[in-house]
């Protein structure tokens, strides 16, 4: 694919990854709160929480890098989720 298409397809993966990725975004928002207080409650991080919230760190950057013309690997969901950028800090 020439840079000129892949340049007018960012603007339609741009529009739809933007849009999952702010959905996901509130969700983060919200889970991040819950941990909060799970954490004042139980003393250590809920492993799920901490996973799924990276996972939306990592994509938010695979995004961040696709519009800026950095790559042109398209984000989620026009490729797989693949593996986190960094793991969490799993140390208490």
């Amino acid at each position: 694919m020439s840079e000129r298409t892949e340049a007018l397809m960012r603007i339609v993966v741009g529009i739809i990854s933007g849009i999952i990725l702010g959905i996901w975004q509130v969700v983060v928002k919200i889970l991040s709160i819950i941990n909060f207080f799970y954490v004042i409650f139980t003393n250590k991080r809920h492993v799920g929480m901490a996973e799924f919230c990276n996972r939306w760190n990592t994509q938010a950057y695979k995004y961040i890098r696709y519009l800026t013309f950095t790559t042109n690997e398209r984000p989620f969901p026009f490729t797989d989720l693949g593996k986190d950028i960094m793991p969490y800090d799993k140390k208490k």
